[in-house]
Parts: C-alpha cells; sequence; structure tokens
C-alpha cells in the first residue's frame, strides 16, 4: 500500500467534515429492586432445635449464627432469617412452610419490606 491509499478518512475518525451527527439518549437510571426481610415468628410449639435447623438449611447460616436468630424468635416473637429481592425472598417463605407442614410443625414464616 501507498500512503496515498491511507489519504482516505478511514484514519479521522473525528474529522468534522466527516462525521455524523449522533444523538444520544440519557440512559435511565436502574432503580435496585426492594428487598424483603424473610421472618420467622414463634409460637409455643415448634421446637427450637428445628427452627435453628431452618436457619442452617434454608438460610445457610452457620450454627452460631442460626442460635442467634432462633433465641430472637423465642424472646422476642420474631427473627430475621435475611433479606432479599422479592422473588428470593417469596420462594423462600414458601420452602420453609412446606418443610415445617411436612415435618409437622406449626412453624411460620413471612416477608415484609425492608
Amino acid at each position: 500500500m501507498t500512503n496515498a491509499s491511507h489519504s482516505n478518512n478511514q484514519n479521522k475518525p473525528y474529522d468534522d467534515n466527516n462525521s455524523a451527527d449522533v444523538l444520544l439518549k440519557p440512559r435511565p437510571k436502574t432503580k435496585k429492586p426492594n428487598m424483603y426481610k424473610v421472618i420467622l415468628l414463634n409460637d409455643d410449639y415448634t421446637p427450637m432445635n428445628f427452627v435453628t435447623h431452618i436457619l442452617e438449611k434454608f438460610f445457610n447460616k452457620t450454627k452460631t449464627e442460626a442460635d442467634e436468630i432462633m433465641m430472637q424468635v423465642h424472646r422476642r416473637g420474631v427473627g430475621v432469617c435475611g433479606i432479599y429481592s422479592y422473588e428470593i425472598a417469596e420462594t423462600k417463605v414458601v420452602q420453609v412452610m412446606e418443610y415445617a407442614k411436612i415435618n409437622e410443625q406449626p412453624l411460620q414464616c413471612t416477608m415484609e419490606k425492608d
């Protein structure tokens, strides 16, 4: 190739005579999804070790974390298991409720907006 072949405007992307006018639309700001607390409710029948097991199985809590949350449920009447997007929180509530029912436990699990 000779230098003459490079004389076209391909090597000058910002040449005012060669550039097309492009209007860029501002990007809409993405909104963070609402988050939801998954909550266990105290009752007088569900054994504490079952609550701890639920926390370890469905919420990936360590034994220590599960015991702390279980004691909050026992003492305060409620305990927060975790905070998730709506779909994940809803799935966890359903999983816990089904598991409690299969195991004939009255444990209640719910979710609320964070």
